[in-house]
């Protein structure tokens, strides 16, 4: 029998991703130094990227709630 073909990979779709987050902080820096205003980017934007904050924060919560090396003397 013969293994099924791996799928081919795809350096572009596999960088979409980190290129993701990289326009996120652009974006992130432009508004910080006032450079753009969050309100003039279209709704469509502003909906995604308040999604992914949210998203963002949700997950470094439950990363706070681990045990890690700080809580050990705690035991």
């Amino acid at each position: 029998m013969t293994e099924p073909a791996a799928p081919a990979r795809n350096p572009l779709s596999e960088s979409d991703t980190g290129l993701a987050r990289v326009l996120e902080d652009l974006i992130d820096v432009l508004i910080t130094r006032g450079h753009i205003q969050f309100t003039d980017l279209p709704q469509a934007a502003q909906v995604k990227l308040l999604e992914r904050r949210q998203t963002r924060a949700n997950l470094a919560h439950r990363l706070d709630l681990l045990p890690g090396e700080r809580d050990s003397d705690l035991i």
